[in-house]
């Protein structure tokens, strides 16, 4: 993620109305302009009239927060910051005290026990959780694993799926195969898995390169095959792959079905989900989908029946039966909305079933596993959805967002690509929309947009490298407001993004 800067005056505080930056101008001035805190002036070596110089790699402090409130931050010094982003799609009910009954059921849990292991206890936070989630996928998964992170529950689901197999007599399952350009966590094992050249570069002497294979990504935008050529190429990348590899030696296959910083929003091409868990099933290997960035209501379209979780959202293919779950599955970031650190590790029924019925005990715990105070926010948060009916409300406004995204943004000549699916939308920005050649990784394109959108727009979007190639390049930014974001304020973020990245493309 880019780095989120302070905000300053610039040249285009006359675009924005004073009431939407929180403070009238002239009193803006003079807190930007006092000289006596560093966090006042963060960009020392940048001017706001020179977009060239706002854009140099210098790093400057990090704004110290004051408070934040709905869909705004509020920073000690400068105008408020509208918040498009959550943070990496986080904070799905937006900030502050105005989800009560979250706060209040953290409370209670906090008045009652504040921990209990795991390992001597079950509490009914945690049970009732687990019957929510389970209940939400329409039974298709039996069991939870609640954990505080996204990398914690990715490495599970690896862990398990070796386990799952030497359960049934099957040890040499040791093969794990993701795709390229993919990103799934920063533990060992889900960042081998992930195929994202630049975040795995610091790590490589130390990640497994035997285990872990990596296919080439779903990302239609870069192929210039046709909708069924390009299918057709994907799958027979897979099937090359399983029968080099041998079926007997694979254990699973893991991927986002909609891609989230590793590409930008990236649905998968029709049919691809469904193609994909054929050949999985066919030769006895796992189904590992990664929801935790793309999931838990953030990507349902008004096409859907406004279903919780990604997968869901997409059909099978003409005359399969079969719906498109996963063998197992992570969740996070929107799982909490940021009240506190939450994931999960969702696993089949009939894997569930085999557990139970062999008695086969899973090797794997952390100390703050299953904590009692995080299944009771995680579970408060997902009642607010359900009670406030946000998922609706997801899927207009994403409508909306990419409405006016295509409309502003378009027809610009450095926009390759607009996509996504309900409030999950990337913007992709290229040297040519014809060649759709992304620029040098050291322009930091993204990078800029995100600081220009902070520091002379008061916005602040999700900014992403190496969505083109496995040199770092292709710039992106996303836009991941909160489920209960309003018309108004879609019209707002789209407006000041495009102003900021109208602002960054006259200066280059």
């Amino acid at each position: 993620m880019g780095q989120l800067l302070s905000t300053s005056s610039s040249k285009h505080a006359q675009h924005l109305p004073s009431q939407t930056c929180g403070i009238h101008n002239d009193k803006a001035d003079t807190l930007l302009s006092d000289s006596s805190s560093e966090l006042s002036q963060p960009f020392s070596a940048e001017k706001s009239s020179d977009n060239a110089s706002i854009n140099t790699h210098t790093t400057p402090a990090l704004p110290l927060l004051k408070k934040a409130k709905g869909h705004y931050y509020y920073p000690v010094s400068g105008p408020k910051i509208l918040d498009a982003c959550g943070g990496a799609g986080v904070a799905c009910l937006g900030h502050g005290k105005s989800n009560k009954s979250v706060i209040k059921a953290i409370t209670k849990q906090l008045n009652t026990f504040q921990y209990a292991s795991y390992a001597h206890f079950r509490v009914n936070p945690v049970l009732e959780l687990e019957k929510f989630l389970c209940e939400s996928t329409d039974g298709k998964m039996g069991k939870m694993y609640l954990m505080s992170s996204g990398s914690e529950a990715v490495e599970a689901s690896l862990k398990l799926a070796l386990e799952y197999h030497r359960w049934n007599s099957q040890p040499e399952r040791v093969n794990i195969i993701s795709r390229s350009h993919s990103y799934h966590g920063t533990t060992l094992g889900s960042l081998s898995a992930s195929g994202h050249t630049t975040r795995r570069q610091p790590f490589v002497s130390i990640l497994n390169t035997t285990q872990f294979h990596h296919l080439p990504p779903c990302n239609p935008y870069r192929s210039p095959l046709s909708q069924e050529e390009y299918l057709t190429t994907l799958l027979t990348s897979l099937t090359t792959l399983i029968h080099t590899l041998h079926p007997s030696t694979i254990a699973a296959v893991i991927l986002e079905p909609i891609v989230g910083a590793a590409l930008g929003c990236v649905p998968p091409t029709p049919h691809y989900l469904s193609a994909l868990k054929s050949l999985c099933r066919t030769h006895g290997i796992l189904l590992i989908y990664d929801e935790v960035m793309c999931g838990m209501g953030r990507t349902t379209t008004t096409s859907s029946s406004h279903h919780l979780h990604a997968w869901q959202n997409f059909p099978p293919s003409q005359g399969d039966n079969d719906d498109l779950s996963p063998d197992l599955m992570t969740i996070a970031k929107g799982f909490g909305a940021g009240y506190l650190p939450a994931s999960a590790l969702l696993v089949s029924s009939p894997i569930t079933h085999f557990m139970t019925t062999q008695n086969k005990t899973f090797t794997h715990g952390h100390t703050y596993q299953s904590h009692p105070v995080v299944a009771s926010a995680a579970l408060a948060v997902q009642k607010t959805i359900q009670t406030r009916n946000l998922l609706p409300n997801v899927a207009k406004q994403g409508e909306l967002l990419m409405k006016l995204l295509q409309d502003t943004l378009g027809n610009h000549p450095n926009v390759g690509d607009i996509r996504g699916r309900g409030l999950f939308v990337g913007v992709e920005f290229v040297k040519s929309k014809l060649t759709k050649e992304p620029f040098p990784k050291e322009m930091d394109v993204a990078g800029r947009v995100h600081r220009t959108a902070v520091h002379n727009w008061q916005v602040l979007v999700y900014a992403s490298q190496g969505c083109a190639d496995d040199r770092g390049r292709g710039d992106v930014v996303m836009v991941m407001p909160a489920y209960d974001v309003t018309s108004k304020e879609i019209k707002e973020m789209v407006k000041r993004l495009a102003g900021a990245v109208g602002e960054v493309f006259e200066g280059l």
